[in-house]
């Protein structure tokens, strides 16, 4: 008997940000900065929502696309944060959380030998997915126009073999949000191109400074744009694992299909959930990033402080400070940070090769862990430095 499993997902890593995190069950006493979770609650009207759920039975299967009052509540907080309009019932699906939002639209779209383009540094969880399904990631290199990708390196990276592009914003790793203006010169570049588009904006509710500008509020790419977007970071539901996919209806139909083949529906009680959510606690994210502003302008003024180069994040709750300037790579930095300084950071590289140089820090945690990590980073910086700084001579310490 020769028995053999599909040779493409042997080649799938464990995701790195967990290698980390995983890493700290040795490490008991290290402050964990790694996930990106909020550290909040699910508020309270939330969970009573689901747990109503429950006590009334609705327990069983929904739509394969999700219940009609919650597309409905959905459709409707589109068109209100983002001026754009899909049809509840042929344009939304909801999923078991982004990912697999992400997940059965590629699996759908996708066939050996296309190509996906991807601004980097960025989120480890995408290129697995591309790859599974025979196609090719194509990194765009964003480390010269701020962490942040450009028309012109877009319509330069474009070829026959170009199925879609995906964008994060705001960006994980980087928290860095692209501009109206920015954004304006992308759809004009892509508005001509046979490509799809998929904007992931599950954190677009965690935005401190400004306005979120969505790709869904431009009508000349609707037929070629996924709109991927969530309840996890923004109503800290991450464990509820409810998403949302928008999208033209054509399109729609064959992606409810396969999801609905994949997992036949979202969870029913924490789909009621959600309807709140979006609807009796829609302003629930503004509370949370009252206080994710404060924790950001803490982490970043102590980076800076430390002489580390840094981006000051606008979304997401993550921050990328450089660590070139300590001659270590990410990861020997990262580990070293963990075993001798007990802080469990993510290690840029994580992010694609272009992410070298860099560390992430989630700053969804409470000040007094971060007050804690960052005194800890800066002693074990401070020490990297005593290290490398040049040992003066006896002969001339007596000078």
């Amino acid at each position: 008997m020769s028995l053999s499993i599909n040779p493409r997902s042997r080649q799938i890593k464990p995701p790195g940000i967990r290698q980390f995190s995983n890493q700290l069950i040795h490490y008991p006493d290290a402050v964990n900065l790694t996930v990106g979770q909020p550290d909040f609650p699910t508020p309270e009207a939330v969970k009573q929502a689901g747990i109503a759920a429950i006590q009334a039975n609705q327990t069983g299967y929904s739509h394969n696309a999700g219940l009609p009052a919650l597309r409905e509540a959905a459709s409707r907080f589109i068109s209100q944060k983002f001026n754009a309009t899909y049809d509840p019932i042929k344009e939304i699906i909801v999923t078991n959380g982004a990912t697999e939002a992400i997940d059965s639209i590629f699996r759908t779209i996708l066939e050996p030998g296309d190509e996906v383009i991807i601004p980097a540094p960025i989120y480890s969880g995408y290129e697995p997915l591309i790859e599974l399904s025979g196609a090719r990631v194509v990194y765009l290199d964003t480390s010269h126009t701020g962490l942040q990708p450009d028309a012109y390196s877009i319509e330069q990276a474009i070829t026959p073999s170009t199925k879609a592009i995906l964008f994060n914003n705001p960006s994980n790793p980087t928290g860095v949000t692209m501009d109206k203006q920015r954004i304006d010169e992308i759809v004009e570049v892509l508005k001509n191109k046979d490509l799809f588009i998929l904007s992931d904006e599950i954190y677009s509710e965690n935005v401190f400074d400004g306005q979120h500008v969505s790709f869904a509020s431009y009508p000349e790419i609707r037929r070629q744009l996924f709109l991927i977007h969530g309840v996890s970071k923004s109503h800290s539901m991450t464990g509820w694992r409810i998403g949302f996919i928008f999208g033209d209806a054509e399109w729609i139909a064959t992606i409810t299909l396969l999801h609905a083949y994949n997992t036949i529906c979202a969870s029913v009680p924490a789909q009621h959930a959600t309807i709140e959510a979006l609807t009796g606690s829609i302003d629930a994210p503004l509370e949370m990033n009252k206080a994710y502003r404060v924790r950001r302008d803490f982490v970043y003024d102590r980076l800076l402080k430390l002489g580390m180069e840094v981006e000051k994040p606008q979304g997401a709750f993550y921050i990328f400070p450089s660590i070139r300037t300590y001659g270590l790579s990410s990861f020997d930095f990262a580990t070293r940070l963990l075993q001798e300084g007990g802080v469990a950071v993510v290690p840029g590289s994580v992010f694609t090769p272009f992410g070298e140089g860099f560390i992430r820090i989630s700053f969804a945690y409470s000040m007094e862990q971060l007050i804690l990590g960052m005194d800890r980073l800066e002693a074990f910086t401070l020490n990297l430095q005593r290290e490398t700084s040049p040992v003066i001579s006896a002969s001339n310490s007596k000078m």
